[in-house]
């Protein structure tokens, strides 16, 4: 009798949605958003030296990276769903240690920030290869970019206006954004992810699921693209600002530029349709191609500093086409089995590009100006063009599935998951 009282939707919770996903990625946008382009400024004014900061950011990436590798050890203690708890707390934790703008407090909020980031993100994407077929995984990262579109434009200008205005301002919102992702990740009612196996005794070791990893070479491939088009990244948001300060420029062209490169993720839907029309090893090639060819632009000697802002102003253009699809290698070779683990893996790419990153701008500032940094930045990014040529041509488009033949099974050589019974998989 009593449960004829309780709501439908409180005795049993609705399956997660894309657009629930990406509601939850929109509210993360913002709380990194406003950040992304104060902390290089934060952190150059308060170590006066750019081979330091690069010091540091590579410091606090080897952390994260630790930290990220070691979270599906600790899921076997701790229940995911406050793994990802303690992630949004840290990272308001973090945002309010940052404001008291000496060095101490500066490094101990970005590393907050940034360790919160990768244990929020394992669970995000595992979350996602729980609850989202691999069918619907190209329009999940289309709606992701959308919803986070607001966040990504808006938050870098607005946070560096808003530093330069009252600096507590844009670490004070970062802070609250953090405690309404979590509101929302509470709202969705994840748990702890669906169970495919029960573990009878927790692994000895943290990192064995490495063989596992290293067995698939679809697996590293699709890791390496993200890497490198992480540190494309890093460079862009990392070292533009600094470059404009050093060669007389407005602190905020940083923040301006990249949101003004962050607009392009409300062409994402365009994007999506252009990989669908041609295919995703295209669309993966044409970003890391045309990319690594403006980084270059910019960082020839040519005495135009505005000519290498609107050079790499272009080439983020193509690595928002790279956040579309360059992922998508890695996240439909995944089994089901090894949703956690391999998303641990799938996330340490922020990890390792934020030590590759300032490690090697480290030492091109030994021996060049920092537009060297954007030169070693497209080489990278060429790299991974060439690395691309190996995708199979097909991958990302339709396969039909006669009916009445058996399901073939959930193999590193085949993708089709398991988890779907739909008649339509990607290859």
């Amino acid at each position: 009798m009593h449960e004829r009282r309780i709501p439908e939707w409180l005795r049993h919770a609705p399956a997660p949605s894309v657009r629930g996903f990406a509601v939850l990625a929109g509210t993360e946008a913002i709380a990194r958003g406003i950040l992304i382009s104060v902390f290089p400024l934060v952190m150059y004014g308060a170590l006066q030296d750019a081979a330091v900061v690069s010091e540091v950011y590579f410091a606090i990436g080897l952390v994260s990276l630790i930290v990220g590798l070691l979270i599906p050890y600790l899921i076997n203690f701790i229940p995911r769903r406050w793994i990802y708890t303690i992630g949004t707390l840290m990272f308001s934790a973090g945002a309010l240690l940052a404001t008291f703008q000496s060095p101490h407090t500066v490094i101990a909020g970005l590393a907050l920030t940034t360790v919160a980031t990768v244990t929020t993100f394992v669970c995000f994407n595992a979350y996602v290869l729980d609850y989202v077929a691999k069918v619907e995984l190209g329009q999940l990262e289309t709606s992701r970019l959308l919803y986070s579109g607001l966040g990504w434009t808006v938050g870098p200008a607005f946070g560096v206006y808003l530093y330069k205005w009252w600096a507590f301002a844009p670490f004070g919102i970062a802070a609250v954004a953090a405690i309404v992702m979590l509101l929302t990740f509470l709202a969705m009612r994840l748990g702890n992810g669906k169970l495919i196996t029960k573990r009878t005794r927790p692994p000895a070791n943290p990192f064995a699921f490495f063989n596992r990893f290293f067995a698939q070479p679809r697996l590293i491939t699709g890791w390496l693209f993200a890497v490198i088009r992480s540190c494309g990244w890093w460079v862009y948001v990392v070292y533009l600002p600094i470059y404009a300060v050093q060669n007389g420029l407005s602190e905020q062209l940083g923040g301006v530029a990249l949101s003004i490169s962050n607009a392009a993720l409300f062409l994402a839907p365009l994007m999506l349709r252009f990989m669908k029309s041609k295919s995703v090893r295209t669309a993966v090639r044409t970003g890391f191609a045309m990319s690594a060819l403006l980084f270059v632009m910019a960082g020839l000697p040519h005495g135009i500093p505005l000519f290498a802002v609107v050079c790499l102003m272009a080439g983020s253009f193509f690595l928002i086409l790279l956040d579309v699809s360059a992922g998508l290698p890695f996240l439909l070779a995944v089994k089901p089995s090894e949703r956690t683990e391999m998303s641990a893996v799938y996330s340490s790419f922020r990890d390792v590009s934020g030590i590759v990153t300032p490690g090697v701008a480290w030492l091109v500032l030994l021996v060049a100006p920092i537009s060297g940094v954007f030169v070693a930045g497209g080489a990278g990014l060429f790299f991974a063009w060439g690395l691309a040529s190996k995708l199979h041509p097909r991958l990302g488009h339709a396969r039909i599935v006669i009916e009445g033949m058996s399901r073939v099974p959930d193999t590193a050589d085949n993708p089709v998951s398991p988890q779907s019974e739909m008649a339509v998989g990607r290859a």
